[in-house]
């Protein structure tokens, strides 16, 4: 175990709640949900690649949940004995279990079938509260430690392999990165798969290599895309899993309707990307965003939602009932009504060659990943709002110095106060007040940052990374004229989208179509506004949905 394993928020120092033992009254609950089976020692109970492995609970004899080390070998992440149960997030969906168990001694299991499990979780509040935590501790320790998840090669600072990274960071993916500038174990998995430097990144995957795979490819290739029936008609379909569509996602599958989640990236929307958030209701130490989606995702799926991840929606057919909503991918899902929360996408700078340098060197979230490549280094923030200083306060930790640069005259008007003491506070951070960026230098990767001021003079700084905070524009350009929106592109909702049911503020112009979160004109841009118009929006839904039109 690694030394960060005796850190006290380590799950592996928190066995009793990782791998906790049911008490015996407990235990005869559950029974009635499974079967009880013999097995024998090296019986597989099942293995990294199943889907729809079912839950164990171990009655009497032993258990061993595995991984496989880089050269193939069984690598034992735990033994469980009896009391104890299999099992970890995926276990709430539909994906590739990303480990192997099987029995070590003669014993007896309980076999529970994940749509009994699902009624367990429900039915047994106390065991399931045991049970979800101990799922999400154990894939966090899996996170940390590395196990049961993939292998990343290629340049620590190359676009495509950060790119990578944020895609399996922000969905729970466990991974180990061999950064090949650095590392010296890179080149020897380059030569035992016969991978030059033009295949870079690569992603070894049950030791399948994948050259540079997009995003999409990349879900499919790990099993993070489950299986859509076209046929199937949806109660609401929610298109984006940021704050609003996660809310909304929450409310509707715990109120008893079949739920779909469309989202692009992976849960949590620009919220996902914060490195804190203190402001949120009932969290006085802050959270991640990262943390806060990954737990509404589970929250989500436990009560029975489906979230189809690397699923970006691209055309909506609003012209009738079943609406039909195409994919990226060439599928399409119906559903009777719509919940719109594709969120907003990031603004850009126009400076020459922004291009080239975006992903390499050009940041849009300042998590844990981008914190590192910052360490000892100057580190410019361009942005006056909430995300900006959170942002600047966050890289601090470990930047040399962390550069602001508004074009306002300060940060007062457009940021929290508490912000902006931090900032005012920290020996290492400036504020540049009526500056802007003017200009970018580079190879591979950005090197220098110029900045200007009002009065013109040009400061030139030998920077890495540039963090772009500059709010946001609506993604709405693939409604192509389903909805109206206003002059920004924002969704008209209430009484300004003219539509039939005029008696929810968050009603289109559609009947059943419903927009919440920063997509919608008029909303306000924050976390806690997003999760209440996103709970508040279902009973809209409810109300376009009488018992006569849910489809069955």
């Amino acid at each position: 175990m690694t030394e960060d394993a005796l850190s006290p928020d380590d799950p592996y120092v928190r066995q009793a709640q990782t791998y906790p033992t049911l008490a015996s009254d407990k235990v005869a609950r559950l029974c009635r949900f499974g079967d009880r089976r013999t097995c024998r020692a090296g019986d597989m109970l099942f293995r990294r690649g199943d889907r729809g492995a079912s839950f164990f609970l171990i009655l009497s004899g032993g258990c061993e949940t595995f991984d496989e080390t880089d050269r193939g070998e069984a690598r034992r992440l735990t033994l469980h004995g009896a009391g104890q149960f299999t099992g970890e997030l995926d276990l709430f969906n539909d994906r590739k279990t990303l480990v192997s168990a099987r029995m070590v001694e003669d014993g007896e299991v309980l076999a529970v079938p994940r749509q009994k499990f699902r009624q367990l979780i429900q039915a047994e509040p106390d065991i399931g509260e045991i049970i979800m935590r101990a799922f999400i501790l154990r894939r966090v320790g899996m996170m940390r430690h590395r196990r049961g998840g993939v292998v990343l090669i290629g340049p620590g600072r190359a676009a495509d392999t950060l790119r990578i990274q944020r895609f399996l960071s922000r969905n729970g993916y466990p991974f180990r990165l061999l950064d090949t500038d650095v590392d010296p174990d890179a080149e020897g998995f380059l030569d035992c798969f016969a991978l030059g430097a033009d295949d870079l990144p690569v992603v070894i995957a049950e030791r399948t290599p994948l050259k540079n795979p997009a995003n999409p490819h990349l879900a499919a290739a790990l099993g993070l895309v489950e299986p859509l029936d076209a046929d199937h008609v949806w109660d609401v379909v929610v298109v984006g899993a940021g704050p609003a569509g996660l809310a909304a996602s929450v409310y509707a599958a715990s109120e008893g309707l079949k739920v779909l989640t469309l989202e692009t990236h992976a849960p949590g929307g620009q919220a996902g990307t914060s490195s804190k958030i203190e402001n949120y209701l009932g969290f006085p130490t802050g959270i991640s965003g990262q943390a806060l989606a990954g737990r509404a995702q589970v929250q989500a799926q436990k009560f029975g939602a489906h979230l189809a991840i690397a699923r970006e929606a691209v055309s909506l057919d609003c012209e009738a009932v079943p609406y039909s909503i195409g994919l990226a991918t060439g599928e399409a899902v119906r559903t009777q009504a719509v919940i719109l929360a594709p969120g907003a996408r990031y603004r850009r700078l126009a400076l020459e060659g922004y291009d080239r340098f975006e992903g390499a060197g050009i940041h849009y979230a300042a998590t844990n990943m981008e914190a590192e490549l910052c360490a000892g280094e100057e580190v410019v923030v361009v942005g006056g709002g909430n995300s900006a200083g959170q942002a600047a306060i966050f890289l601090a930790r470990l930047a040399r110095h962390v550069h602001i640069a508004v074009r306002s005259g300060g940060l007062a008007a457009s940021m929290s106060d508490y912000l902006v003491q931090r900032i005012d506070a920290a020996p290492n951070i400036t504020l540049h007040t009526h500056t802007e960026v003017c200009r970018l230098a580079g190879g591979d990767g950005l090197e220098e940052v110029a900045l200007t001021n009002g009065d013109g003079v040009v400061r030139t700084l030998a920077c890495r990374n540039l963090f772009v905070m500059i709010g946001a524009v609506p993604n709405t350009d693939w409604l192509d004229g389903c909805l109206p929106l206003d002059e920004r592109g924002f969704i008209l909702t209430g009484k300004c989208g003219r539509g039939t049911n005029l008696d929810s503020p968050y009603a289109t112009s559609r009947p059943g179509i419903f927009a919440v979160g920063d997509v919608r004109s008029g909303s306000v841009k924050r976390v806690a506004s997003g999760v209440g118009e996103g709970s508040v929006v279902v009973q809209a839904v409810h109300r376009f949905l009488s018992p006569a039109d849910i489809a069955s």
